[in-house]
């Protein structure tokens, strides 16, 4: 059993180091498109904020581990854990060889909500209605932590991205205006020297919400995963260079080498880079100039850090794409590129049936085989 248990941690932390690459690219995408700053440099600056947001915060981690799945209905052993981090990777690898801009959130949430079906032996109701999964007055489960969030980012991405970019150009038509060192500073050429600076600091913010909010699902697995170890005697006769291993007192109780050792992977996982989805966020759909990355940067990270604050584990590729529409949208609604929005808005559907079918199928097929 402790065997499992570590490779499941391991799945974790390989699922970190995926989402590292597969998600610093929607961070980034902005500032390399308008070529502020070169791709190895984005990458480093995002590696370096991943590492500073995911040592700041654990009410993310806290929700994915005591708030998704009510283990009063649902028995989370490690072979559910494997199996919805196998799903959620599963689909980040497929999307990323495609250069779409999938969501690692959502990967690792429709993975887990598709093996606790299979291990509640197709109980909807059971897992649907229970009562920390659709109480929505207990702010716990799927029905607040991930619906709301999904329907409402997006949208909230879309309309601040305009809201940011109409309130810069009004900003610059009252200083074009009053004449002057004013006047001067509202030029084209002014602008995009200001904002190709700015956009350095918008960057630094969009990397730092994304670990902030990102790296703290995985925390959130794992201290899940050794929760339930420690419940099912998995744990008892650990050796003693094994000992930090035992959880606390309850699922959120994150460990410190938890964390460390998340923001560090993550880390090691953005220093790769993801090149595919940066062509389709950054080129593809809208051309950007450095005033356009920074609104959609601004826009996207804000939403990330009200969200993490609240325990919500949204989505940096919805909220980052949706601010990009935006800001194209208030730039002129005939320069989106309908064909290019239509494919991502697709993979965002099918990201939590695909994930969960992808994990609900292997636990069945561990089931079958005796494994679980």
């Amino acid at each position: 059993m402790l065997t499992l248990v570590l490779v499941v941690i391991f799945a974790a932390l390989v699922f970190e180091f995926i989402n590292g690459f597969h998600d610093t690219a929607n961070s980034i995408a902005t500032v390399v498109a308008t070529k502020v700053l070169s791709p190895g440099q984005a990458v480093m600056l995002a590696a370096g904020m991943n590492l500073i947001g995911a040592l700041t915060g654990t009410a993310v981690a806290k929700t994915i581990a005591s708030g998704l799945v009510d283990t009063n209905v649902v028995e989370v052993t490690s072979q559910v854990i494997l199996c919805a981090l196998l799903g959620g990777i599963a689909w980040n690898l497929i999307t990323w060889w495609k250069g779409l801009p999938s969501s690692s959130s959502h990967a690792l949430i429709g993975g887990l909500c598709g093996a606790a079906l299979a291990a509640a032996h197709n109980d909807w109701g059971a897992l649907i209605w229970s009562e920390t999964v659709g109480d929505w007055t207990k702010n716990k489960g799927v029905l607040w932590k991930v619906v709301l969030p999904m329907i409402s980012s997006p949208i909230a991405g879309f309309l601040l991205g305009i809201a940011v970019m109409l309130l810069l150009w009004a900003l610059i038509s009252v200083m074009s205006r009053a004449g002057g060192v004013l006047a001067r500073m509202a030029r084209p050429r002014w602008v995009n020297t200001f904002f190709g600076k700015a956009q350095i600091l918008s960057a630094a913010y969009m990397g730092y919400a994304h670990g902030h909010n990102d790296a703290q699902k995985t925390m959130g697995i794992i201290a899940l995963t050794l929760f339930g170890a420690e419940a099912s005697g998995a744990l008892d006769d650990l050796p003693g260079w094994l000992a930090f291993l035992h959880p606390g007192n309850s699922e959120q109780d994150i460990a410190l080498w938890i964390i460390i050792t998340c923001a560090i992977v993550m880390a090691l996982g953005t220093a790769s880079g993801g090149w595919k989805i940066i062509k389709t966020l950054g080129h593809k759909m809208v051309k950007l100039h450095p005033i356009n990355g920074f609104a959609a940067e601004t826009s996207s990270a804000t939403i990330l850090t009200v969200a993490a604050h609240f325990g919500m584990p949204v989505s940096t590729t919805h909220s980052i794409s949706t601010a990009i529409m935006g800001v194209g949208f208030a730039k002129n609604p005939r320069a989106l590129k309908f064909s290019v929005v239509e494919r991502i808005i697709w993979a965002w559907i099918l990201t939590i049936p695909a994930a969960g079918g992808i994990a609900y199928g292997l636990l069945r097929l561990l089931e079958a085989l005796g494994w679980a």
